[in-house]
């Protein structure tokens, strides 16, 4: 799952070498961590939000056959 945020979230910065992602696990949630350059954010988040959405989409569905919860959380 992490490796699915990096790799949409390398393709949509100017920097990609700046990108971290983190997973934390608790028995029925998984929450992940995206890190970004400070003027990579707004690229990341979107026009009101609409690709940090969609990042939370796909990470729903990647994470129903593990049947757990999931959390992106974007940082700087």
């Amino acid at each position: 799952m992490e490796e699915l945020i990096a790799v949409i979230a390398r393709s949509l910065v100017d920097q990609p070498e700046a990108v971290k992602v983190t997973r934390t696990d608790d028995e029925d949630s998984v929450t992940i961590e995206l890190a970004v350059a400070a003027e990579d954010l707004g690229k990341v988040i979107g026009k009101q939000g609409r690709t940090a959405r969609a990042l939370r989409s796909l990470l729903a569905a990647s994470a129903t056959k593990a049947e757990k919860r999931t959390r992106l959380e974007i940082v700087e």
